[in-house]
């Protein structure tokens, strides 16, 4: 007899490190139907198309608002929209609702990539108060979001957490256990040339987003009174800030936008770092710059904990602020790395050891095949 499997996935907009782990998992489960509150085709990479994709009624909706996040509120009743009795077991890949869906009594495995970060640690960073109106919205609903996220956690068989600091969350905001499954480094980056000479550039790679701490690599990278190196930087990625952020950065930094991820395995081979200002749920960034013998500069906090090894593949600064980092970028241009060291540390991230991992949590409660 078959096994039928659901795999449920918050949205499906475009390829990033969470898309990436809900590929390596639908190659474990072939047969698996998709599910998602909305999908934008064409976004996804062909494996992932390929795939018998259920929408909900936000799909319609989705694509003509300006802002699919807006329709935030209306997140938990979709999750809950879809009948699940016929499927054996189901297995969500989450960072907003997907864990939320109405398992119908069935074996349900969530791949937690964070509870939802906006209604709980991060809320200041996504409303701030300098958007008041927004804020005052988002503020109303965040108590029942957040009694709703902690009561369908209940129909959660068994959490898998892409971190220990997302499963310190977990069980903060769920009061459940999870055990760590860590996501991956692509094998492009871990098959380019490693290169030993280096550009004068610092790299950061990231959704232009508040909580990124963008604006504090910059402002440490600028020659002032205390620092009079100016130190060159460059910043790929795209987001709400990427407009706000090429208005105001000065000479020495250059916003990129989004780039194709052959042209990013090229700066970030040759970067004398890659920075990380802000704090990681886990951060596959970090991983890919490893993979090309890149050390990484990281605030001491969240997912990166579990990926930099100090004085080996990266060094840690103890506060966010301009000198910390300042001082960590000072370390980093002095030190003697060893690229293929580095590398090798990367290379135990692999896709085959994150299948098996989380192949051994699926086997536990229902064939996957």
């Amino acid at each position: 007899m078959t096994t039928r499997v659901a795999v449920v996935h918050d949205w499906l907009t475009g390829m990033r490190g969470g898309e990436a782990v809900l590929e390596a998992i639908l190659d474990l489960v072939p047969q698996a139907e998709l599910f998602t509150l909305f999908h934008f085709p064409g976004a996804m990479s062909a494996k992932i198309e390929s795939r018998t994709i259920h929408t909900s009624f936000l799909q319609s909706v989705a694509q003509r608002v300006r802002d699919y996040r807006e329709l935030l509120p209306l997140y938990p009743r979709a999750a809950r929209s879809w009948d699940f009795s016929s499927f054996d077991l189901i297995i969500s890949s989450s960072h907003c609702v997907a864990k939320g869906i109405d398992a119908k009594g069935r074996p349900h495995v969530s791949y937690c990539h964070t509870p939802m970060r906006y209604m709980w640690d991060r809320f200041d960073d996504y409303f701030p108060r300098s958007k008041p109106f927004t804020r005052g919205a988002a503020s109303m609903i965040r108590p029942w979001l957040q009694r709703w996220d902690v009561k369908t956690s209940a129909g959660v068989t068994a959490f898998v957490a892409n971190s220990h600091f997302v499963r310190d969350r977990i069980k903060r905001y769920y009061a459940r256990d999870a055990e760590v499954v860590h996501p991956f480094v692509d094998e492009a980056f871990l098959n380019a040339p490693l290169s030993r000479d280096r550009s004068d550039e610092h790299l950061i790679v990231s959704a232009l987003v508040p909580y990124k701490k963008i604006e504090l690599a910059i402002e440490a990278c600028g020659a002032t009174g205390a620092s009079p190196v100016e130190r060159k930087l460059t910043i790929i990625g795209s987001g709400p800030l990427l407009d706000k952020l090429k208005r105001t950065a000065p000479p020495n930094v250059q916003l990129l936008g989004h780039v194709q991820r052959d042209r990013i395995v090229e700066r970030l081979s040759q970067a004398r770092s890659l920075i990380l200002p802000g704090i990681e749920d886990f951060g596959i960034t970090p991983l890919e710059a490893m993979a090309l013998g890149t050390p990484v500069v990281a605030l001491r906090a969240g997912g990166v904990l579990d990926s930099v090894v100090e004085g080996t593949t990266g060094i840690f600064f103890d506060h966010p602020s301009v000198d910390a980092l300042r001082r960590a970028l000072d370390t980093v241009e002095s030190h003697e790395w060893d690229r293929a060291a580095i590398r090798a540390h990367a290379a135990a991230f692999s896709r085959a050891r994150f299948s098996q991992q989380f192949l051994n949590v699926i086997e536990r409660y229902g064939s996957a095949r």
